[in-house]
């Protein structure tokens, strides 16, 4: 990981260190809790599964499968969220914790937008598991919209994760 600061203090403008672990372990976790609460049982636009032929919504046995696939979902979510909560924790009895508020936000993000990248091509488009929208006729615009807007968190975030000052530099 690249230093925010050589000696003497003066911010380069690079990645401040300490924070981009434990920021992208929590964005990993909360983007997976958020799909999996929102999008599996909020709105019910899809399950993790639940474009398969084999495990089908529309029978008991199917949707069974459905949920405890997605209960497993929520328990990797979780352990990610532990493990960037010890990595935080750790960081916080270092200098990282010094750093302004925006940089674990923008690691947060980064984390997120990663998550749904990687859940995205992987889950809609190789493996074909589930789209963004099962419910609909014709999945691949909201496929490739969530594909957008996760590289706009990862962006986003990874701009937030600059030190810009001289006073944020340690």
């Amino acid at each position: 990981m690249a230093t925010g600061a050589p000696r003497g203090g003066v911010p380069t403008g690079r990645a401040a260190p300490g924070l981009g672990a434990p920021g992208i372990l929590l964005g990993v976790g909360l983007g997976g809790f958020v799909d999996g609460i929102l999008l599996h049982q909020v709105l019910q636009w899809h399950h993790l599964v639940s474009h398969t032929e084999r495990w089908p919504t529309t029978t008991v046995r199917g949707l069974e499968i459905n949920v405890l696939a997605d209960g497993l979902f929520h328990l990797g979510a979780l352990a990610a969220v532990v493990a960037g909560l010890v990595l935080l924790w750790r960081a916080a009895r270092r200098s990282a914790a010094r750093r302004p508020p925006r940089v674990l936000a923008g690691w947060i993000l980064v984390g997120w937008g990663l998550f749904n990248l990687v859940e995205g091509v992987v889950n809609h488009h190789v493996l074909d598991i589930h789209n963004v929208r099962d419910d609909v006729d014709t999945a691949w615009p909201w496929n490739v919209g969530f594909l957008g807007l996760s590289a706009v968190l990862v962006l986003t975030g990874r701009r937030l994760t600059r030190v810009r000052g001289a006073r944020h530099s340690g």
